[in-house]
């Protein structure tokens, strides 16, 4: 709740001032037989205060008391991004920071979270992959409730196997309906590609119709994810390939990422106003009968 116009409550002390001071003016009148009328005592200082009040009401109405709602578009012209991630058997090693036995995956997904976080004026997804792929989050900008049921989430959810088809090709159903000026799939795995009905390529192919950009990311050892492979989709489909073989190289390659997809964003905020003038309105016009009232018959 607030005011348009609030400056005129600047005017009340002036005209508190001017009803004080502008009293009536009494034109004398001479009787010989006082006794015969009775004296109203007290009733002019409820008067005074009945026409401040009415002032005081109508100064707050000219004020325009408003109440504002704010909303963003839901047509965003930013970057939807979906996070695939590996969810396989091998994500469940440990060792790949050496300062704790977290799995690879805890790690991954605490890297993921806070990226996603930090992605002001976009819109998140997540899709998790192993013998399938499923969509955990579909794309939405409430991305803190993203991050947070990203903490639900585990290794051998989609089984023990490694299908990165099936990881990009069901990345690619999450931005089926995406109006975003530009698409972005972050896949992220530590194995090779060893099961599911859709290849890579099958799978890359459907994502270049779509002008998805796919970056990937490989963790772990060298020699355990298919470099070769994971190169081909990202230059394939215009993104990058980035591999990470601890815990500090796997935070830089997010943030690296992050870098690299920014755009301004051309989001008008709406603004709905609701006026409520009329109300103060109302105990004025009583006001004016009662004042009325009391001067007609006074």
């Amino acid at each position: 709740m607030t005011f348009e116009y609030p400056w005129l409550f600047l005017l009340l002390p002036f005209l508190w001032y001017c009803l004080y001071r502008c009293r009536e003016r009494f034109i004398p009148r001479f009787f010989v037989h006082l006794d015969l009328f009775s004296v109203r005592r007290g009733w002019f200082r409820w008067l005074f205060l009945l026409r401040y009040l009415i002032v005081l009401f109508l100064v707050a109405a000219l004020a325009s008391p408003v109440t504002v709602e704010k909303d963003d578009p839901f047509n965003r012209q930013g970057i939807d991004v979906v996070l695939v991630l590996d969810a396989s058997g091998s994500m469940s090693a440990s060792g790949f920071d050496p300062k704790t036995r977290e799995s690879r995956f805890d790690i991954a997904r605490k890297i993921v979270q806070d990226f996603i976080r930090f992605r002001a004026g976009d819109n998140a997804g997540v899709v998790l992959f192993g013998d399938f792929a499923f969509i955990a989050s579909p794309v939405t900008y409430e991305k803190e409730i993203v991050a947070e049921m990203l903490g639900y989430l585990n290794y051998g959810m989609a089984g023990e196997n490694t299908a990165i088809g099936e990881g990009i090709a069901m990345g690619v159903r999450a931005l089926e309906y995406s109006k975003a000026a530009s698409k972005v799939i972050v896949l992220l795995t530590d194995g090779r590609h060893n099961s599911g009905l859709i290849s890579p390529k099958e799978a890359v192919g459907l994502a270049s119709k779509k002008g998805i950009r796919i970056y990937t990311v490989g963790m772990g050892l060298k020699g355990e994810f298919d470099e070769t492979m994971l190169k081909k989709i990202a230059d394939e489909s215009g993104g990058s390939f980035f591999a990470a073989y601890d815990k500090e190289q796997l935070d830089k390659v997010y943030r690296e990422i992050d870098s690299l997809e920014r755009s301004k964003i051309k989001a008008g905020r709406h603004l709905r106003q609701k006026y409520h003038f009329i109300y103060i309105l109302m105990p004025v016009l009583l006001l004016l009968l009662i004042l009325w009232r009391k001067e007609a018959f006074s």
